[in-house]
Formats: structure tokens, C-alpha cells, sequence
């Protein structure tokens, strides 16, 4: 949870330091904007979802390998 937090708040300072950018102002103003980071925002929950399941699963490997031995 810290590591997360930690990473949420680095990305809010990038957010906050961004300068203007034409192409971004023009999505903004569209609406598309949502898109993106709806999209964005699903694609890292799916990264971190799949990174807590493989380290559920090499943790259970790793305990029944310590019991056969």
C-alpha cells in the first residue's frame, strides 16, 4: 500500500508540472481526454492486478516447495 500511494503521488506531481500542450487542450475541450485516462487507468489496475496474482502464485510455489523438502 505505501509503494502505491508512493507511486500516486509521483504521478500527481508530473500532473501538476505539465506544461501546455496543444493537442491536450483540443482532447480536453473534445471530451477524448476521459478516454484516454479511463484507458490508461485500466491498463495500470490490470498490470497491478496481474503482478499481486503472480506473486500469490510464486509464494504458493514457494511454501509447497519448502514443505517437499
Amino acid at each position: 500500500m505505501k509503494h502505491f500511494l508512493n507511486i500516486l503521488f509521483l504521478l500527481l506531481s508530473f500532473s501538476l508540472s505539465a506544461q501546455d500542450v496543444p493537442m491536450a487542450d483540443e482532447m480536453r475541450a473534445n471530451g477524448k481526454i476521459y478516454v484516454v485516462v479511463a484507458v490508461l487507468v485500466t491498463i495500470l489496475l490490470g498490470m497491478i492486478i496481474y503482478l499481486i496474482s503472480i506473486d500469490r502464485k510464486l509464494k504458493k510455489l514457494e511454501k509447497e516447495q519448502k514443505t517437499k523438502s
